[in-house]
C-alpha cells in the first residue's frame, strides 16, 4: 500500500472518529458505532467510571475510552452499564440487529476437501488453544482509538461472515476480509500495538501474526510468506510487519484480516475506509 493511500485513509478515518460520536440527553456516556452482529462499538465517558457489557468490565482509557464488539452470530440483546464517579449506575439495554449472511451449498466434493486428515487433529485442538489465549488479552494499550488502515491495497476477494456447506457439513464462517494480492506484498499494521503471537506455519492459517491494539481488540493477518516481527514487538500502524504469501490452507495468494474482540469475531472491513481505487468485492 502506498503512503499516499495509508495517509488518506487515516485522515478519513479520523474525521468520521470525530464526528460520529453520539448520546442521548442526559445520558453519561457517548458511542459511535452500530448495534448488530459482526459490529464494534466505541465509546467515551468519565475515565473514573466503571463501565461493564454483558457483565464483562471493559478497561477504559485515561480519556475515558472504551471499547466492545458483537460476533458475527451475537444477539439479540446487549446490556451496557455506566457507574459515573459519586452517581448512581445507569443501566441500558440495546437490540442487537441481525445481519443478512451470503450462504455458498457445494456437494460431490471429495471428502480430502471437506475434513481435515484425521492425524491432524491434535495440532488444530492445540493451535486453536494458543491463537485463543492471544484474542483474550486484555491489555491497557490504547492504539484501538486510533482510525485503522487496510493491511494491503488489492481487490477484495472474500467478506466477513459469507459460509459454505460442503457436501451438506456447514463449515466455519468466513471471519475476516480477503485482499487478493502477489505473494511477497508488504502487509501493514492495521492500528498500532504489540504482537501477541507470530506462528510461521500454523495448520489453517499457515504465517499467522496477531496484533493486540489494547482492550480486548485484535488483529490477526494470516496465510503470510514471512515474519518481520516476533511476540512481544511494539508496533506502530502502518508499519511493515509481514509478507503476503499464499501458506496454510489458502487456494491462491491473498492476505487475510480478521478482527477480533476477545472471543468475538468482528467485521474488520467497518472500521476502514472503501479500498482506495475501488476495488471492492
Amino acid at each position: 500500500m502506498s503512503r499516499h493511500s495509508l495517509l488518506f485513509a487515516a485522515c478519513l478515518g479520523l474525521c468520521a472518529q470525530a464526528a460520529a460520536f453520539t448520546a442521548a440527553a442526559g445520558e453519561p456516556y457517548t458511542l459511535r458505532g452500530e448495534f448488530e452482529q459482526g459490529a464494534v462499538v466505541f465509546g467515551h465517558t468519565d475515565p473514573r467510571a466503571a463501565v461493564s457489557l454483558d457483565g464483562r468490565k471493559l478497561l477504559l482509557t485515561a480519556k475515558g475510552e472504551f471499547v466492545f464488539g458483537f460476533d458475527r452470530d451475537a444477539g439479540p440483546d446487549a446490556e451496557l452499564r455506566v457507574t459515573p464517579p459519586g452517581q448512581a449506575e445507569v443501566v441500558r439495554h440495546y437490540s442487537v440487529r441481525k445481519r443478512d449472511w451470503q450462504i455458498q451449498r457445494i456437494d460431490g466434493l471429495p471428502p480430502k476437501l471437506v475434513n481435515p486428515p484425521p492425524e491432524t487433529e491434535q495440532r488444530i485442538v492445540d493451535e486453536a488453544k494458543i491463537i485463543g489465549a492471544a484474542h483474550e488479552r486484555d491489555t491497557a494499550i490504547d492504539d484501538f482509538t486510533e482510525p485503522f488502515l487496510w493491511p494491503a491495497e488489492g481487490r477484495v476477494s472474500g467478506i466477513f461472515g459469507n459460509q459454505r456447506i460442503l457436501n451438506g457439513t456447514p463449515k466455519q464462517p468466513h471471519y475476516g476480509v480477503d485482499m487478493a494480492v502477489p505473494v511477497g506484498t508488504p502487509v501493514h499494521a492495521p492500528a498500532g500495538g504489540i504482537i501477541a503471537l507470530a506462528e510461521p506455519d500454523l495448520y489453517f492459517t499457515g504465517g499467522t501474526l496477531i496484533v493486540d491494539h489494547g482492550h480486548g481488540l485484535s488483529s490477526v493477518v494470516v496465510h503470510l510468506s514471512k515474519l518481520l516481527v516476533k511476540p512481544g514487538d511494539r508496533v506502530q500502524r502502518g508499519q511493515v510487519i509481514a509478507l503476503s504469501g499464499m501458506t496454510g490452507r489458502a487456494t491462491g495468494p491473498h492476505v487475510h484480516w480478521g478482527v477480533y474482540w476477545f472471543g468475538a469475531h468482528v467485521d474488520a472491513q467497518r472500521l476502514v475506509q472503501p479500498m482506495p481505487g475501488g476495488k471492492e468485492h
